[in-house]
């Protein structure tokens, strides 16, 4: 019989139960990403990518909130360099885990929280749950999906949600493939150990290698696109009076005031 371990962070409760870690988010209300959070999920990623015994990592938050995404704070010109290294490397090391990773989506899952859930192997949202890229309307973008979500959900579909910076619900998002499937609230849970319990027969090795496989191509696309974003980010999007404004505003609590410069 399993016994079931908990470690407790600032933001970040970690749960072991046998060779399945569930990884819960925990800065109340929206588990919002700063800086110590992004760091706190990345050792505890990088603490479990170690543990020979895990199979899969389950990255979940709370009812109201899977993550509304980074901290508009630090996205000021004097941290946006240390936010993106930061929050790509933790993209980055998501992304190349050996472990199966399945995120389970409830309430707001918005900007890089969505980045996060995406690259996740497998995603479980509730059907109410609220998923978009807003950075657009701060005067930013989301360099994690201009690199990644057309591969997810098309062209077409990643411009609509890049471009308009609107949201779309869990059950959309499931349908356009931002998720495996959309369900309500409280069988989310069931249906995530489901896929848990049905992997877990599975030859642990064989999982691991294929996924090393599965992603070949995906993880030159990621690099290559995500060092490209990011520089266009840091070299000419923070350049532009517009993001110095967007950030403002909302820092001020205002309508923001576009140059268009």
């Amino acid at each position: 019989m399993n016994t079931v371990s908990s470690f407790v962070m600032k933001s970040v409760v970690l749960s072991l139960d046998g060779p399945v870690a569930t990884v819960r988010l925990n800065r109340p209300p929206l588990n919002v990403l700063d800086f110590q959070m992004i760091d706190e999920l990345l050792l505890t990623l990088q603490a479990l990518e170690r543990r020979s015994e895990v199979i899969a990592i389950i990255l979940s938050g709370s009812e109201r909130a899977f993550s509304a995404g980074v901290d508009v704070a630090i996205h000021t010109p004097d941290q946006v360099p240390t936010m993106l290294q930061k929050f790509h490397g933790l993209i980055a090391v998501l992304a190349k885990l050996r472990k199966i990773t399945l995120a389970e989506v409830r309430g707001a899952c918005l900007g890089g929280g969505a980045e996060l859930a995406m690259v996740c192997d497998f995603v479980y949202t509730s059907d109410q749950a609220k998923w978009g890229f807003p950075e657009i309307t701060l005067g930013c973008y989301p360099p994690v999906a201009c690199a990644a979500l057309a591969a997810l959900v098309g062209q077409k579909r990643a411009a609509d949600l890049i471009f308009t910076g609107r949201t779309i619900s869990g059950e959309e998002a499931a349908a356009w493939g931002l998720a495996n499937a959309a369900h309500p609230e409280g069988e989310l849970t069931e249906v995530v150990r489901g896929t848990v319990d049905h992997l877990l027969k599975l030859s642990p090795a064989a999982l691991s290698v294929a996924k090393k496989a599965f992603y070949a191509w995906d993880s030159i696309h990621l690099d290559k696109g995500l060092a490209r974003a990011e520089k266009i980010y840091v070299e000419e999007l923070m350049q532009t009076e517009d993001a110095h404004e967007g950030i403002n505003a909302w820092l001020q609590k205002r309508k923001p005031e576009w140059k268009g410069r």
